[in-house]
């Protein structure tokens, strides 16, 4: 889902980067050494750098996943005044809130606009590991979307 967003933020020709934490090798936060590390000073200086953020993020046992908040504690105040919104995935529909405890977090720890519209599906709207419903990639657009006219209403 955040593949989609992407690509479709760059084919409005937005200013936008990709960033896949699961392929920097994060270290866990331990409060100490791990701000130092490498791949948690790229991670900090593309949070700070950007205006927005779409999190897609995977829901585990009803909430966001430990590395979606792992994201957060390696990067703190970097997170400020950020426009932020999400994309989740989960097994079933019963975890649909889940993104609320994050969302809350973001608001009031580092005063986050969190777009209102977020985007969750369940693992009917994907067939082979790719999203099949129509109606989600829609969804998908719209919360693109939002992140851009949010982000140009607040930053004027």
């Amino acid at each position: 889902m955040g593949r989609i967003a992407y690509e479709y933020l760059h084919n409005k020709k937005v200013d936008c980067e990709w960033l896949d934490i699961a392929g920097l090798g994060l270290p866990l936060c331990d409060a100490d050494a791990c701000y130092s590390e490498p791949a948690a000073r790229k991670l900090n200086a593309a949070v700070k750098s950007a205006d927005g953020i779409l999190v897609a993020a995977p829901v585990y046992n009803y909430d966001v996943s430990a590395a979606a908040k792992n994201m957060i504690e390696l990067t703190g105040s970097s997170w400020e005044d950020k426009i932020v919104g999400f994309l989740c995935a989960a097994g079933g529909m019963s975890s649909y809130m889940s993104v609320m405890a994050y969302a809350n977090s973001l608001m009031l720890d580092f005063r986050c606009v969190i777009i209102p519209r977020f985007v969750y599906a369940t693992g009917q709207a994907f067939k082979d590991d790719e999203l099949s419903d129509a109606k989600v990639m829609e969804r998908i657009k719209q919360v693109a979307d939002d992140l851009v006219r949010f982000t140009a209403a607040l930053r004027s």
